[in-house]
């Protein structure tokens, strides 16, 4: 059967010339004018070979954009069933590039306007190391394009030679060196907490775990055959290099962990329906007036918008510790700062390399951003030896 030729018509709310090819409307230009046929024509060429109508026309950024997060990001960048923050941070990173170049033909763009981009995420006040791994991530998208024939090398191999920026030879914000919670702060959260989150806080600490690990802790995951017991989470950070997450747990975090071990060996231990529930009952016994009659006739809804979830998420979690911060009115800290006081204190005892098989990290650098040097220590040598 003789395939028919799309036609070359008028979008007349816009006045430009446009074609259909294969249920996709491209527009080509002002309609009547010499470059909307030829434009018309390269397409028609393009779909009669078969090859990539945007790489012959000239792919546009944006287009180049949408194609990265629908066709490579957003199935990429999935664990366990659900989409990774990644996609979010992508999504962010490529916003000033549309903005500034996204009708920009790929094959126009280069590393004087990739300067532009970092330079525009600098004046947003992005942080030096937050820009750089952003430009790294639209270097990314560009090596996609390339990888999947859909603009030339060269164009990837040029933007290559954009440098990070420097610390201290940038114009660039600098990021504020995430240190451990004082010990005051951490005990004057407790009294506003749910004794599950004030738990997850104390095992935190003892073992050096992150937020995302301790939040889904089960009896199916902890091996307490052996005098120390061993928890291996079900997910973490790192599971997607291959590498394995084993987390030791000793007396004193296992007898934090005990009263909350579930029959069935799959609940999580840490449950905001359990929480919210014991709230409820505790405000029920400190009531000090009746109930009137259409309290007590008030019938729960069958099902609510918002229910408390099986496991806390990250964000339930820091929520949590915010709002009981701002009770007791000390400054906000987040949980991912006690993996820098079990870090700390460590490192203090055990040494470096223990601390990273501890923490789960790859290479004693990463350790070290977590670990706060022992000054205390390095004055007690000076004072001595010097």
């Amino acid at each position: 059967m003789k395939r028919r030729i799309p036609k070359y018509s008028l979008h007349k709310a816009t006045g430009q010339a446009r074609v259909r090819i294969d249920g996709r409307t491209i527009y080509l230009g002002k309609h009547g004018t010499p470059e909307s046929f030829q434009r018309y024509e390269e397409h028609i060429a393009a779909w009669l070979t078969g090859s990539t109508p945007d790489l012959v026309n000239g792919l546009t950024i944006a287009r180049l954009c949408v194609k990265y997060v629908t066709e490579h990001a957003k199935p990429y960048y999935r664990k366990h069933g659900r989409q990774t923050s990644e996609l979010s941070t992508i999504q962010g990173a490529l916003k000033p590039l549309i903005r500034l170049f996204g009708k920009t033909k790929v094959t126009d763009f280069g590393p004087q306007k990739l300067k532009r981009v970092q330079q525009e995420m600098v004046t947003a006040e992005i942080v030096r190391t937050s820009v750089n791994r952003n430009i790294g991530r639209i270097r990314r998208m560009f090596k996609w394009g390339v990888e999947n024939e859909l603009i030339p090398v060269n164009i990837h191999i040029a933007l290559t030679a954009v440098s990070g920026l420097r610390h201290g030879r940038s114009e660039a914000k600098e990021s504020t060196p995430v240190e451990p919670v004082q010990d005051c702060d951490i005990e004057a959260v407790h009294p506003y907490l749910s004794s599950q989150v004030s738990a997850m806080i104390e095992i935190q600490l003892a073992t050096g775990m992150r937020p995302g690990e301790v939040r889904i802790m089960r009896t199916a995951d902890i091996d307490s055959s052996g005098e120390t017991w061993e928890y291996r989470p079900r997910e973490h950070k790192t599971e997607h290099h291959g590498r394995k997450r084993v987390i030791f747990i000793g007396p004193k975090a296992q007898n934090i962990i005990r009263p909350f071990l579930k029959v069935d060996r799959e609940q999580f231990l840490f449950s905001p329906a359990e929480a919210q529930q014991a709230f409820n009952d505790e405000r029920r016994q400190n009531r000090q007036t009746p109930m009137t009659p259409s309290q007590k006739a008030r019938q729960r809804k069958s099902s609510p918008q918002k229910t408390p979830g099986d496991c806390y998420s990250v964000t339930s979690y820091s929520r949590a510790i915010r709002n009981a911060c701002e009770k007791a009115d000390i400054p906000v800290w987040t949980p991912n700062r006690l993996r820098h006081n079990a870090a700390t204190r460590l490192r203090k005892e055990y040494g470096i390399e223990t601390v990273r098989t501890i923490l789960g990290h790859a290479t004693g650098f990463t350790t070290e951003i977590y670990a706060e040097l022992d000054y205390e220590k390095a004055r007690q040598v000076a004072a001595t030896a010097g």
